[in-house]
């Protein structure tokens, strides 16, 4: 699967999250809700994954966690925050840079439509 393919079972399922739970709740509850059902597409998840940063040609264990890996090709960025800044966006590109992957998805489950709180995040893709 391209991550477009993974990026339209990802969008789903999201919305499926948000249709039954609504927003107002934790991280951690979508995080791990919304694992459940990419899992029930068929699609391999991996959570709150440990990323070493390399710096200087010298690696480092002051990583950092992606939210959710799928495929090992998309990252997940998740939060529940009432208005998102800039420094979300920039997190997500910042993970894309450090990890090699192609495409992330910034996502606010805190909002009142789930469909316009989906920031897609490319690193040449």
């Amino acid at each position: 699967m391209t991550e477009n393919d993974i990026s339209y079972k990802i969008r789903g399922a999201i919305y499926e999250v948000y249709k039954n739970l609504g927003p107002g709740l934790l991280e951690s509850v979508y995080e791990a809700v919304l694992t459940f059902e990419l899992q029930k597409l068929g699609l391999k998840v991996e959570t709150q994954v440990p990323v070493p940063v390399v710096y200087k040609d010298q690696k480092l264990e002051v990583g950092f966690r992606l939210d959710i890996l799928v495929e090992n090709k998309v990252i997940i960025e998740i939060k529940s925050v009432e208005n998102l800044a800039e420094v979300h966006h920039k997190q997500v590109l910042t993970y894309l840079r450090l990890t090699g992957l192609k495409l992330g998805l910034l996502v606010n489950f805190n909002s009142d439509d789930i469909l316009k709180s989906i920031y897609r995040k490319v690193n040449n893709l």
